[in-house]
């Protein structure tokens, strides 16, 4: 046996199980027809199974049983294949990136040769997850926000700051912008774009020098905001590369509401019960290139002002929950057909030109890839579901509270399960204090607007709001 991989030497305990079953905890959407509150996730994970089918609530899933009681008695094999998807039969059954005693066992495995643990940390930076999905190929472009981004993140993270990473990072986009500039701007669309890009180039050329000033002094505190003003810029001269949306949306999909393109809202939420604030706002990016048709029917609902005033229905340490309307339905009835509008579950993966539509990336097989919108993100924006049916969301979202800092993208619970459409890039500390029963005041969007097709004119919404109805 692998002498790094130790089983603990006791039996488990009930909190240790209790830990290890909200570890694999899935969103669906919160049904209106019991309104009994969510399970806690320290309730038993097989107790209440019946319970779990009939209510559709945000659930904590069974977990098989171990052969033994005590993972002491495991034979050295059931290590093997650490961080393979297991995929676990049975009611509310699902795959997980880690079996339950690799969970828990989880300290002792990390020199494991199969280890999830990569070289680098995931990314669960917003924006750069952001960044990273964008429908460009420029390599220059997206080397100097590797350099940028990756290693300076990398460099800060330790206690010392390794000064010699930040000072390699500066030195390679500088050598970048010497030799590519052209090549740059060559892939930025429009005569007006490719004249900004160049004046862009200027100043991330001058914002480089002042950077090699901050590792001259060693001024620690400068190197996180001037990475910043670097890479925003970065961002400017990408959103000019994309010369128009880069695939055709399915026609059973098309008349619908579509965001094509990107999209930032603003959301005030009231917290009633925070003795920390009373509340806030925060900006959340949507993404249609890669979410078109989830983005655009969260958009054309924020349009609506369907969620102004609307409480926050779960928040449990795990997500903040919010998006049902309260009544007989689960979700937004289209005031023309007079139905429930659902909308498709939607993955893009990485190196893929269009979305799966319609099946998680276990169903087609593809379980071992990576979503462009991953769950890496504190503050990541999804669509909650019923559990057995991937084209059942309507209106309910789903904020996830955590960051992946150990599990890489595609080996988690969430990764390609459910549709990511967004992030918070703004004021996500507040998502921290917002608790159950705390109100949503208002979502607006701040900038896209025009990207949305098929949605309703926000100048009309007043005047047909006794039309739209929600039952």
């Amino acid at each position: 046996a692998n002498q790094s991989m130790k089983a603990p030497a006791s039996c488990l305990s009930i909190a240790s199980l209790a830990f290890a079953s909200a570890m694999i905890v899935v969103l669906t959407t919160h049904s209106t027809v019991a309104h009994e509150p969510s399970m806690s996730l320290l309730s038993s994970p097989v107790s209440r199974v019946g319970q779990m089918q009939r209510t559709s609530l945000p659930l904590s899933r069974t977990v098989r049983k171990p052969r033994s009681r005590c993972f002491a008695n495991q034979p050295a094999s059931s290590h093997d294949n650490l961080g393979r998807r297991q995929t676990m039969k049975g009611a509310g059954m699902l795959p997980v990136g880690l079996t339950l005693a690799q969970l828990l066992d989880f300290p002792n495995t990390q020199q494991a040769k199969a280890s999830l643990l990569t070289a680098q940390q995931p990314v669960s930076d917003a924006r750069e997850l952001l960044r990273d999905s964008l429908p460009i190929t420029n390599k220059p472009i997206r080397r100097i926000q590797k350099e940028i981004f990756t290693k300076i993140t990398e460099a800060v993270r330790v206690p010392n700051v390794k000064m010699s990473e930040v000072q390699s990072a500066v030195s390679e986009s500088q050598k970048v912008l010497a030799k590519d500039k052209p090549a740059i701007i060559k892939d930025v669309v429009g005569d007006a774009a490719k004249k900004d890009a160049s004046a862009t180039l200027a100043q991330i050329e001058l914002k480089l020098n002042e950077f090699q000033e901050i590792i001259d002094k060693k001024d620690k505190q400068e190197i996180p905001i001037k990475q910043q003003e670097i890479l925003s810029l970065v961002e400017r001269i990408e959103n000019d590369m994309i010369p128009s949306f880069p695939f055709k949306v399915p026609a059973e999909y098309a008349s619908g509401p579509l965001l094509m393109g990107r999209a930032a809202v603003e959301m005030q939420v009231t917290c009633k019960s925070s003795s920390v604030t009373k509340g806030g706002k925060m900006k959340i990016v949507l993404d249609g290139y890669n979410a078109p048709v989830t983005a655009g029917n969260f958009l054309d609902l924020v349009k609506r002002k369907f969620y102004d005033g609307m409480p926050v229905q779960r928040a449990d340490g795990f997500v903040v929950q919010s998006g049902d309307p309260g009544n007989k339905q689960t979700g937004f009835i289209d005031p023309n057909t007079k139905e429930l509008r659902t909308v498709p579950l939607e993955i893009m993966v990485k190196g893929d030109k269009t979305p799966i539509y319609d099946a998680t990336l276990d169903d087609v097989g593809r379980y071992k890839e990576v979503p462009n919108l991953p769950f890496n993100a504190f503050g990541t924006l999804a669509m909650a579901r019923a559990e057995f049916e991937p084209n059942s969301a309507s209106s309910q979202f789903f904020f996830l509270l955590k960051e992946s800092e150990l599990t890489p993208s595609g080996t988690n619970v969430l990764d390609g399960r459910y549709g990511v459409f967004g992030y918070i890039t703004e004021g996500k500390e507040l998502l921290k204090e917002v608790k159950q029963g705390d109100t949503i005041d208002y979502i607006k969007v701040i900038s896209g607007s025009d990207n949305c097709k098929n949605c309703i004119n926000e100048n009309a919404v007043a005047a047909a709001s006794e039309d739209v109805t929600v039952a």
